[in-house]
């Protein structure tokens, strides 16, 4: 893949630009957009008011562009198991990094009858050539779920709501799209008349610190006709052969508990008692444990590594050319992609600062070496460790900047972003498949993971329905 230089640039779409210039010509304060956002009791509770003066813009061909290529991954991921390991998901499971105990669970969710629906996250960098994959993201687990209230807070500014009015733009609420995923995936464990009652189960170290924000979930859900529980699995409780939490029955468990989570025999016994009643069909788990199978930085690796090319179409082969950065398994020998294999290590010093070292299971930015960002006697230390582990190296991708108003004064400042872009099953949730987007931004051109653990503030997207005349 052609990398941009670090002095590209890439101007905002036709959209960004436009609406900078109708702010310019209204004398908007653009600040004026975050005060709503910011002063919102909800969102304090996931961004703490750090939100990105204004939005984003994506054009109807972006929208379509994104969806179609996401969708062919998302097909492509979860038919690994059958193009590569010969229907084998416990091959597949160690190939991609996960242990005996790990591999056991998802075996077993696997089996269950209910269905596995597309619903993902992705995180995408724009480049000179247009947008890449850096992750899909998939689980129920999904972070950025209140970005549609971020929408109608920042429609409040009367400049935005009328540039947004003048282009016909919308906006996709994501949580009811996951919502509506939710009841189509456990359509038989729910009550035929009521609210359901649903278990969101964090595991036990995680939910001291995230339970407030699945409290902000949960008043989002009640609004959509659900009764949401926080939790975390050592709270639920069987009774009979159906589970409770707080005396109450549960229809489903919302996991935001993760595979990565489950390491030990005690880990598994403390979720026997949710795989029980999944087994048993008394209760629904959404999403199903093995989704995180597919939405793994391995997965991801044997898409891209060129020894598994003639698993792949010619159509399939040009949407992974397109929309997947050059991604391999951290072996012994790796494949160049020009039909050449060289010896790992020795390739990777050589390439420092254009590779990223990332490992397969863990999530938000955790563990990953960017090779620009370290020294190199660290680089190669890390790289010895990783060495046939649960880890792949990706080629960087360098983000190009795009103008936003400064948020400090006049004029105007680049920030370079990761877009959340979300993916639903379209049958489920109409369209294209689309979910909405949330973007994350970050003033640091060598930024190795655009991340709010990484300082990064939030903002929200709107797109075009139409392309425009």
């Amino acid at each position: 893949m052609n990398q941009s230089s670090p002095s590209s640039r890439l101007p905002r779409s036709g959209l960004g630009a436009e609406y900078l210039d109708h702010l310019s010509r209204r004398g908007a304060d653009p600040r004026e957009l975050t005060e709503h956002a910011a002063a919102s009791e909800l969102l304090a509770v996931g961004y703490g008011g750090r939100f990105l003066p204004g939005p984003v813009f994506v054009t109807a061909a972006e929208r379509a562009s994104m969806a179609a290529d996401l969708t062919t991954l998302h097909r492509l991921l979860t038919e690994l198991p059958d193009r590569l390991f010969g229907g084998d998901l416990g091959a597949f499971a160690a190939g991609v990094g996960m242990n005996a105990c790990q591999t056991s669970v998802v075996r077993r969710a696997a089996g269950t009858a209910d269905p596995l629906l597309p619903l993902a996250r992705s995180d995408l960098y724009r480049d000179a050539d247009g947008f890449k994959l850096l992750e899909l993201n998939i689980t129920s687990a999904l972070g950025g779920f209140e970005n549609a209230d971020i929408n109608r807070l920042m429609l409040r500014h009367p400049a935005l709501a009328e540039f947004v009015d003048k282009h016909g733009l919308g906006y996709l609420d994501t949580l009811r799209a996951i919502a509506d995923t939710l009841r189509a995936e456990c359509a038989a464990h729910l009550p035929d008349s009521g609210r359901p009652v649903v278990a969101l189960a964090d595991w036990p170290q995680s939910f001291v610190s995230y339970a407030p924000r699945l409290g902000v979930m949960a008043r989002l859900l009640d609004g959509l006709g659900i009764d949401a529980v926080p939790c975390h699995v050592g709270q639920i409780r069987e009774r009979g052969d159906r589970l409770e939490i707080d005396g109450r029955t549960i229809d489903v468990v919302f996991r935001f508990f993760l595979v990565e989570e489950i390491v030990t025999d005690d880990d598994v016994a403390l979720v026997e008692p949710i795989l029980r009643a999944v087994e048993r069909g008394t209760v629904g788990l959404f999403s199903r444990l093995d989704a995180e199978l597919y939405g793994n930085k391995g997965a991801l690796g044997m898409l891209s590594d060129d020894r598994n090319r003639s698993a792949f179409t010619a159509d399939e082969h040009a949407c992974l050319d397109r929309f997947l950065p050059w991604t391999r398994p951290v072996r012994r020998t790796l494949a160049l992609g020009d039909g050449t294999e060289a010896e790992l290590v020795p390739y990777a010093l050589a390439h420092q600062h254009d590779l990223i070292l990332k490992p397969t299971l863990l999530h938000g930015g955790s563990g990953i070496v960017p090779g620009w960002t370290v020294p190199a006697e660290e680089w190669q230390a890390r790289l010895a460790e990783a060495v046939d582990g649960p880890y792949v190296l990706q080629r960087r991708v360098r983000p190009v900047p795009e103008s936003f108003p400064a948020q400090h004064g006049d004029g105007s400042q680049e920030l370079y972003l990761n877009w959340g872009v979300f993916l639903t099953d379209s049958s489920v949730t109409g369209g294209d498949g689309y979910g909405g987007c949330i973007v994350r931004g970050s003033t640091d051109p060598q930024v190795g993971v655009v991340s709010m653990s990484g300082g990064a503030r939030v903002g929200c997207c709107f797109h075009e329905s139409t392309p425009a005349v």
